[in-house]
This record gives C-alpha cells, sequence and structure tokens, in this order.
C-alpha cells in the first residue's frame, strides 16, 4: 500500500511525517493558565525524554457537548490568551479546534494547527477557511466516515494551495454510545496524508452517561500500542492532574501522573511498528 508523499510542517523544526513522531498533549479544554503551565510544562518534559516532538493542544470552546449545561469554555479572548501565553512561556507550538468559518483566521493569529473536528470534516467551507489561513490543517475522521472518503477532505484543504495537512484517527460509531476502531483505516489513510492516532477519544462513549460522555481509558494503553505498531506518525493524548475534575471528557483522559509510562509504552511500540512498517504478504 502507498504511502503519502507530502509530510504535514507544523512549524521550522517540526515537521509530521518526517521521521520522528508528533506528540499532541494537554488538557481537553482551556481550563485556568495554572493547569495549561502545569499540564504544558510536564508534557514538553516527558516528550523530550521519550522522543516525541511536542505540539501543546487545548480547546478554545467544546461546542459539542452532549448538553447544553456541560463546560464549553472560558470564553474565546480569554481562551486564545491563555494558549498564547502557554505558548510563550513554554515556547512550544499550539493546536485548538476551530468550529465556525469565521473562527479561522483569529485563531490562526495564536496556534500553529487548526483541527477539525470529526463531526465538521465533511463541512467544505470550514476545511477551505482553515486552508486559506496557510497554518497547518489537522481532520479527525468523521465517526460516519469510510477511511478511504478522507482524501477528498485532504483535498479541499490543498485545494487553497495549503500542502500542510494531516488526518486523524478516532474511531467508528459501533450502534449508540459506542466507538470501535479499525486499525485498516490506519494505512488506508495514510496514503493521502500523515495520520495521527487519537487515543483519548476512541474510548469516549458519546453521550454514554446521559447527559455527558463516558469513557473507557483502562482500554487506552491497548488501543495506543496497536496503532502505534502500524507505523503511523503521531499521537494525541489528553491528560489532566485529576481526570475526575476535569471540566470536559474527564472519564476518558489519562492521570497526568502516568504520561511518563503512557510515553515510554508508546514510544517503544512506535519503533516496533517502523521496524516493520514496511514488511508485506503480497
Amino acid at each position: 500500500m502507498k504511502k503519502y508523499t507530502q509530510p504535514m510542517q507544523i512549524t521550522e523544526s517540526i515537521t509530521l511525517g518526517a521521521g520522528n513522531p508528533v506528540l499532541f498533549s494537554g488538557p481537553c479544554a482551556v481550563e485556568s493558565l495554572d493547569i495549561c503551565l502545569e499540564i504544558g510544562s510536564t508534557v514538553k518534559s516527558l516528550a523530550a525524554k521519550f522522543g516525541f516532538d511536542y505540539v501543546f493542544k487545548a480547546s478554545f470552546d467544546k461546542a459539542n457537548r452532549t448538553s447544553s449545561g456541560s463546560f464549553r469554555s472560558i470564553g474565546m479572548d480569554q481562551s486564545l490568551q491563555v494558549l498564547q501565553k502557554v505558548g510563550q512561556e513554554l515556547k512550544v507550538p499550539l493546536v485548538t479546534d476551530i468550529h465556525e468559518s469565521y473562527q479561522a483566521e483569529e485563531v490562526a493569529q495564536v496556534v500553529d494547527v487548526l483541527q477539525i473536528p470529526a463531526f465538521l470534516c465533511r463541512q467544505t467551507d470550514l476545511l477551505l477557511a482553515a486552508g486559506k489561513t496557510g497554518k497547518a490543517v489537522k481532520i479527525k475522521r468523521g465517526q460516519f466516515m469510510a477511511p478511504e472518503d478522507m482524501q477528498y477532505a485532504v483535498d479541499k484543504v490543498r485545494s487553497t494551495g495549503n500542502p500542510n495537512v494531516c488526518l486523524t484517527e478516532r474511531g467508528f460509531s459501533l450502534g449508540y454510545h459506542n466507538l470501535v476502531v479499525d486499525m485498516r483505516g490506519l494505512p488506508i489513510m495514510r496514503q493521502f496524508a500523515p495520520v495521527v492516532f487519537d487515543i483519548t477519544h476512541s474510548v469516549q462513549q458519546p453521550g454514554g452517561q446521559g447527559g455527558s460522555s463516558g469513557g473507557q481509558r483502562e482500554f487506552a494503553p491497548v488501543l495506543a500500542r496497536a496503532a502505534a505498531a502500524t507505523g503511523i506518525d503521531g499521537f494525541f493524548i489528553e491528560t489532566h492532574p485529576d481526570p475526575s475534575k476535569a471540566l470536559s471528557d474527564g472519564p476518558n483522559l489519562i492521570p497526568l501522573h502516568k504520561m511518563e509510562s503512557f510515553l515510554e509504552m508508546l514510544r517503544a511500540s512506535w519503533e516496533l511498528g517502523q521496524r516493520y512498517q514496511d514488511f508485506q504478504v503480497e
């Protein structure tokens, strides 16, 4: 199976798909500057220890909550200010989600990577707006999308003249409140662009707790090892010092104190995948 030919340039020193795994990690949402700095500084240090290039992640707005009463944001302006301070103080690139086309230009002034949520991966205007900013664009595969159909989302971004795009796997819907990861989708999508595996949301149970989503973080190591061994290009992990107190997606967040052993495991699995990446039975 062929592999993409165009890596995704994030910064001058970080390229997704250039041979070194990239870690996109942080809290689910921007809760406060202190929480973001605590998580970002810890993960940055661990990423360096285990040889990952690091991009700090936090959503400035959780626009797709199960309930209207769920936490969404501390406010767009305040969240973007927090992200900017994190980037400046920790000297790390940033990624956050956008949900509306009008957000692309303003958010691109702060972050290095614009993430397109899974539910919005077919939204042409949103993809075009993201691509036109010139920033790297990270598209999550919709739970309803076939892996091979994600090439068209990639094409939409590249039609703007922006070659820096990647795809992210986070499972497909199987019945209600359940997601399943088809590992065949990783090499299929990798034909079109670099691929990141979303460890956190692959164990999410959307709406599984009534008015909020549940999760099965106990399966995160299993799926992470399996995806890493396919030889993909990067990983997406949300983490928190105390997931039980996180303002969103707590049941599927990796506890911050577990991240060191998690990343050690992930690096070993990824290296195994690199060793056998070209093995074929055809």
